[in-house]
C-alpha cells in the first residue's frame, strides 16, 4: 500500500523558458514505502503540441542542479537524465511518464521505486516540447527543454 504523507518531502517550482514564459507549475515528491509518488501540475503548456503530438510532453528528472544554461540551451546546466545506475533509456531513474496537456494544462501522479525524494533533492525536473519515444538513446528524443524546476527539500516555511 502506498501511504502519502500530508506534505511532500521535496518539491520543484516549474517555470517556462524565455520562449515559453507562460508555463508554470509544481512537482511534489512524496516519500512512500519503497519509493516516491510524484505529483505534477502544470499550466500554460504550448497549444501547438496538442496539435502536433497529441499534447504529450517528455517529463524527466535531470542530473544537473540548476535551471540555467547558455544561448543555445537556456537549461543546459540541467544536464542529462538522472541515471545513477548507468542504464539505457528508458530505464534511467529519472525517466517518468509523459505529461498530457489538455488545453495547456497537465496533471499527473505516478509511483516510482527508482528513487526516493532525498535522491533527487538538488537535481532538476524538465518538461520537453515533444513526447519521449521511450527507445532513442540516450534520452528518448523528446526535443527542446521548455520548462525547468530545481528540486528542493520541503519546509513548513514554503506554505
Amino acid at each position: 500500500m502506498i501511504d502519502i504523507k500530508e506534505n511532500p518531502a521535496a518539491y520543484a517550482v516549474i517555470r517556462g523558458s524565455k520562449k515559453y514564459p507562460n508555463i508554470k507549475g509544481r512537482a511534489a515528491f512524496y516519500d512512500t514505502y519503497g519509493g516516491t509518488v510524484v505529483v505534477a501540475s502544470v499550466y500554460g503548456l504550448p497549444q501547438e503540441t496538442e496539435e502536433n503530438s497529441g499534447g504529450f510532453h517528455g517529463f524527466h528528472i535531470h542530473e544537473g542542479s540548476s535551471c540555467t544554461g547558455n544561448a543555445q540551451n537556456e537549461f543546459a546546466d540541467a544536464k542529462g537524465h538522472y541515471n545513477p545506475g548507468d542504464l539505457p533509456h528508458p530505464e534511467h531513474a529519472g525517466d517518468l511518464p509523459p505529461l498530457l496537456s489538455n488545453h495547456g494544462t497537465a496533471w499527473m501522479a505516478v509511483y516510482t521505486n527508482r528513487f526516493y525524494p532525498e535522491d533527487v533533492v538538488g537535481r532538476t525536473v524538465i518538461i520537453h516540447k515533444n513526447p519521449d519515444d521511450f527507445h532513442s538513446q540516450p534520452s528518448g528524443d523528446a526535443g527542446e527543454m521548455i520548462a525547468c524546476g530545481e528540486i528542493v527539500s520541503w519546509s513548513p516555511e514554503v506554505c
